[in-house]
């Protein structure tokens, strides 16, 4: 693979979630939180409603590079800013999508750039994930 160039659109995708996605990966990963699945929990604490776990979209972010990477393990770091929720409607769900751009090129790998919304809000800021050369 040929370095990527900085603009360029290297992958993106759509996942939706459903009230039952939450739920697996509250079972999955041990985030048994009712505001991620209880909406009279969440309206007690003052959310819109029940909200997506924010390392699910955290991770559904990340793994959006992971077919052009080839190999996770290429991955050598990854952060973000938490700036809006995720409200997971019970009828509807809530669709995320990803867009994952060259940022920056060195010798040592690139910058990916993820922008990551729902309701054409972004939902991660700064999310960011550096990745050496193949």
């Amino acid at each position: 693979m040929t370095a990527p160039a900085v603009g360029e659109v290297v992958a993106e995708r759509e996942v939706h979630l459903t009230r039952e996605s939450l739920v697996r990966y509250a079972g999955a990963s041990g985030d048994f939180n009712p505001i991620h699945y209880r909406d009279d929990v969440a309206a007690s604490v003052g959310l819109p409603g029940v909200l997506a776990h924010g390392m699910l979209t955290m991770g559904l972010a990340v793994e959006t590079i992971v077919p052009w990477l080839g190999d996770a393990g290429r991955i050598l770091e990854y952060a973000v800013r938490f700036t809006r929720p995720i409200v997971v409607d019970p009828a509807e769900g809530a669709t995320v999508s990803v867009v994952a751009k060259v940022g920056a090129v060195d010798d040592e790998g690139a910058r990916i750039d993820l922008t990551v919304t729902h309701d054409d809000t972004v939902v991660l800021g700064k999310a960011q994930v550096r990745v050496r050369h193949a």
